[in-house]
């Protein structure tokens, strides 16, 4: 396939440029090479395809991950920080024989383990192996809400759709830019992060494991100059603060995923890169990273919903639809739930039948039978094409028989609270009702202010019935907000 041709080609071209910033140590792309190649040699001989990987903030561990794309196989990532209970369900769940493991001692030393930092060298080969556009590129396992981890396989086909519609936003990444890669690699966005600059010779900064995430950041974007960022809204929260201090005029894309991103936020946020475009992005791991996308208009007004900028329309090769409960597509200015399909979607959940009919179904879309995959977001689309994001689906709860957004509530919090970020969580008293708690991301304060303005604002149903202050949001190991420790927290208060 053509990506993987352009991977090694662009390798190659940029064999004396830096492809690496890793714990203050530079690694150019002839490093790179020559570690894809001594890993592949020691994978070549193995006939399984699917291959656990360490996620480790090593070259090694990105260099496995290219030298199995080159041999047409795929990659299971596993987190260090993961119970271990969880990886073995994985690697059951994966049938893993071998992991490519770049610790100083092999985390599963009851499997094959390709040990990848003590690999003897090997002539650099990075030409692709020609094989079928629907083997699989890697299989991320996600929460299930059973406890289970719940396999998402992607192919080539699907990241190869991917780069297409990426490259088709028009953001001229170069081979003098350089990324910042923020993500774990058991999140898909981590994929977008590594392989897109790869793909144009850029630099690559990554985020070591012990090292206070958007602080970090915030150090790696000044004093390296970064030039291109995707990264999710709960690390502007966390930078808000220093707002005032951030003077960033070489970044020229600046991208968000993962969360919804305030307006508010967003608008204060370019005030700091004042050259930058930015875009917010929108996509499940079921649809290959993201696959929607909306510029924010520094001059011009904003769509937006509940202070929410609008997720945008439809990249290349993506099908978007508004449904009913009964999988029925809704005419445009109709709220439902988002539904996806087209070139990016996986094939349907590993080995999970049951799943793959609940969150999948095929409908007439432009005159052709097409696979739609339900994303549990509840949305609107504008008549131009635009999609207001609503929050998610469980996020729209029955308070007294009448149907509650919790993005509504946050809204009205933040509307007066202004800079201060908030949480809107739905629990259960000891009774079994459904009850309405919000999290205030501040020292403590008398909310009798606020209270009485979201009776302004909203029906008396939808008032918190208990406020809490969290000095710091908990974020998960994606860099979200954390809603289930919050949850936890509001239960126990």
């Amino acid at each position: 396939m053509q990506l993987f041709t352009d991977l090694e080609n662009a390798i190659n071209k940029h064999s004396g440029l830096n492809a690496f910033l890793i714990s203050d140590t530079f690694y150019s792309y002839a490093d790179f090479a020559k570690t894809i190649s001594a890993i592949r040699t020691a994978v070549a001989p193995l006939e399984e395809k699917n291959f656990g990987l360490v996620a480790n903030d090593d070259l090694e561990t990105y260099a496995a991950i290219i030298a199995l794309w080159l041999e047409g196989k795929a990659y299971v990532p596993m987190s260090t920080e993961t119970p271990r209970d969880r990886n073995e369900k994985v690697i059951k769940q994966a049938f893993l024989k071998t992991i490519i493991d770049s610790s100083p001692a092999p985390l599963f030393p009851e499997l094959n383990t390709i040990a990848s930092k003590k690999l003897p060298a090997s002539p650099v080969n990075l030409i692709p192996k020609v094989v079928s556009n629907q083997e699989l590129v890697y299989i991320l396992f996600t929460s299930g809400t059973t406890g289970e981890p719940k396999g998402v396989p992607i192919t080539r086909a699907n990241l190869e759709g991917f780069i297409t519609a990426f490259d088709a936003l028009g953001l001229s990444i170069t081979e003098s830019d350089k990324c910042l890669q923020m993500f774990e690699l058991t999140f898909d966005l981590s994929v977008m992060s590594y392989l897109v600059p790869l793909l144009k010779g850029a630099c690559i900064y990554t985020i070591p494991k012990d090292k206070i995430k958007y602080s970090y950041i915030y150090e790696l974007m000044e004093d390296q100059e970064l030039t291109f960022t995707l990264m999710v809204p709960s690390i502007l929260h966390y930078l808000r603060k220093y707002f005032k201090e951030i003077d960033l005029p070489k970044m020229r894309y600046s991208l968000f995923c993962g969360e919804a991103l305030p307006l508010d936020v967003t608008e204060e946020w370019s005030k700091c890169l004042p050259n930058a475009k930015i875009v917010n992005v929108y996509g499940p791991t079921e649809d290959t990273i993201f696959c929607t996308d909306y510029t924010y208009s520094r001059t011009g007004t904003n769509k937006s919903r509940n202070g929410v900028l609008s997720i945008g329309k439809a990249m290349v090769g993506t099908y978007t639809v508004i449904i009913n409960e009964n999988n029925e597509i809704l005419p445009w200015g109709n709220t439902g739930q988002l539904c996806l399909g087209g070139v990016q979607l996986t094939p349907g959940y590993w080995h999970n039948e049951a799943k793959n009919k609940e969150a999948f179904f095929t409908t007439i879309y432009n005159g052709k039978e097409e696979r739609f995959y339900k994303t549990g977001d509840l949305c609107q689309c504008d008549e131009n094409g635009d999609i207001e994001y609503l929050g998610r689906i469980d996020f729209q709860i029955k308070i007294q028989g009448f149907r509650v957004e919790l993005s509504e509530i946050e809204f009205h919090a933040k509307t007066f609270l202004e800079k201060i970020n908030v949480a809107a969580i739905a629990s259960t008293d000891p009774v079994g009702n459904t009850e309405i708690g919000l999290a205030v991301e501040s020292a403590a304060f008398d909310t009798a202010a606020l209270q009485e303005y979201m009776k302004t604002q909203m029906p008396a149903y939808m008032i918190p019935r208990q406020i809490i202050f969290v000095p710091v949001f908990p974020l998960n190991s994606n860099g979200k907000t954390d809603r289930n420790a919050l949850k936890k927290l509001l239960q126990t208060n």
